[in-house]
């Protein structure tokens, strides 16, 4: 969608992805100790719960999102009583992102909006420039698992995520999971999880 698209979705209030509370995923990985307080870019941060929260855990953040409206919101929220969040409207995959490198980055429902594979290739590599030694991409998008559905987030393949991910980020995990959206039903989803290499991907052993 484009950025007028995405703003008459906050205009009109059409934002089921819009909890107004943490992603339950960035919460578990924060109690299991598996991310730790540094540099955070929240992609798609919406009105920012998830930035704010992060920064509650003592994480200095950037929040970015293509809708004006959505940047609005999340900068006349509360400021959080820890760490520090600010918040830039610009297109990801096309705009320099300010204040990196950092130590993780979030996207919540953004990977999976493009269609076009090459798109999500783009992305992941954005995500592998931004990201600092020992950084981690955790990405939670929409799966192919679950029965037929006429609404909700954009369904990618294993396949879709892994021929994104490879050539830049060493893939951690992948994992089935659930959305939690603001409104019935809790769609499939994974969780991925991914690190910026040391070394490259090695080609495929051929015997």
């Amino acid at each position: 969608m484009s950025r007028e698209e995405w703003n008459d979705r906050y205009r009109t209030g059409t934002t089921p992805w819009d909890l107004g509370a943490p992603d339950p995923h960035l919460v578990e990985l924060w109690g299991a100790g598996r991310i730790a307080a540094g540099r955070a870019l929240d992609i798609g941060c919406g009105a920012g719960s998830d930035a704010r929260w992060l920064a509650e855990q003592g994480f200095q953040v950037v929040g970015i999102d293509l809708a004006p409206l959505a940047i609005e919101r999340a900068r006349g929220a509360p400021p959080p009583s820890a760490g520090s969040v600010e918040f830039h409207c610009l297109d990801f995959l096309k705009e320099p992102v300010p204040s990196g490198p950092f130590d993780l980055v979030f996207d919540r429902g953004c990977f999976h909006v493009f269609d076009a594979a090459e798109d999500r290739a783009r992305f992941a590599a954005r995500v592998a420039e931004l990201l600092a030694p020992g950084g981690r991409w955790v990405s939670v998008l929409g799966s192919t698992e679950g029965p037929p559905r006429e609404e909700g987030p954009p369904r990618r393949t294993a396949r879709d995520v892994a021929l994104a991910v490879e050539p830049v980020l060493a893939l951690e995990e992948l994992r089935a999971s659930r959305f939690r959206v603001a409104g019935p039903g809790t769609p499939s989803a994974w969780l991925c999880i991914a690190t910026r290499r040391s070394e490259p991907a090695q080609p495929s052993t051929r015997r």
